[in-house]
């Protein structure tokens, strides 16, 4: 039975999400104080983790950065407000994984919480990027495994959230093709994202500063501009 952390200052949002998730068959337990669900939340397993971002006496957005820093791999969906959009993108660019804004249906967020457990705990990886849960895959310096979740680049591990090694093993199997935000929210998130394309931005970015070559070669992961994002083949260097 999966074990869902649910931080909420809001009794009525929490006990809904509560709700909601219980009757799924998911294990539940809720915090409504921002410290108390930091403590836990470090010292604690959870399978997945809800985080408001405004919560009493610690910010949604720190507990984040600190669980990410302690646990690359747990998957958080943020919840934010209507007006939060320089919340919303923190968040991601802190590690989140996907975000809800406020009011939402209890159907999107049952889609996102499975959506996200599916790829954690890779009972369903992105079909489209990896047929096989055995495929490597090695590109110049960069090495991925699919069965094992690791990347390294010049045999240093690569510290990557579940999404993150979605995307950019995606990217990495179909090098050389261009794909718009839109193409990469279908097929590695698993659901339509209408006007959440800058969700695609900060994972790229985050992607790019794990992985800065040093050689002075092109970035693993370009940008063609009016379109969307590209993985280089080495060919296109011309060596």
């Amino acid at each position: 039975m999966n074990h869902i952390a649910i931080v909420e200052d809001d009794n009525s949002i929490a006990e809904m999400l509560s709700f909601h998730m219980k009757a799924q068959g998911y294990q539940v337990t809720h915090f409504a104080d921002g410290e108390v669900a930091r403590q836990n939340l470090l010292r604690e397993s959870y399978d997945i983790v809800l985080l408001d971002i405004m919560l009493p006496n610690c910010n949604g957005l720190d507990i984040c950065k600190e669980l990410r820093q302690k646990n690359p791999s747990i998957p958080i969906l943020m919840l934010t407000s209507l007006d939060g959009e320089a919340d919303r993108v923190i968040g991601l660019e802190l590690g989140a994984d996907d975000y809800l804004t406020k009011p939402f249906s209890m159907r999107e967020c049952t889609a996102r919480v499975k959506a996200l457990l599916r790829r954690s705990q890779l009972a369903a990886p992105v079909e489209e990027a990896i047929e096989s849960v055995d495929e490597k895959l090695s590109i110049d310096e960069l090495n991925l495994d699919a069965g094992s979740r690791v990347v390294c680049m010049n045999e240093v591990l690569i510290e990557l959230t579940a999404r993150e090694f979605d995307l950019l093993f995606y990217l990495a199997k179909n090098a050389g093709r261009v794909y718009s935000r839109s193409q990469l929210l279908d097929a590695v998130w698993g659901y339509s994202h209408d006007g959440y394309e800058h969700t695609i931005n900060t994972h790229i970015n985050r992607l790019r500063n794990k992985l800065k070559r040093s050689n002075g070669k092109s970035e693993f992961i370009q940008t063609v501009w009016g379109v969307g994002y590209k993985f280089y083949r080495p060919d296109e260097d011309g060596s």
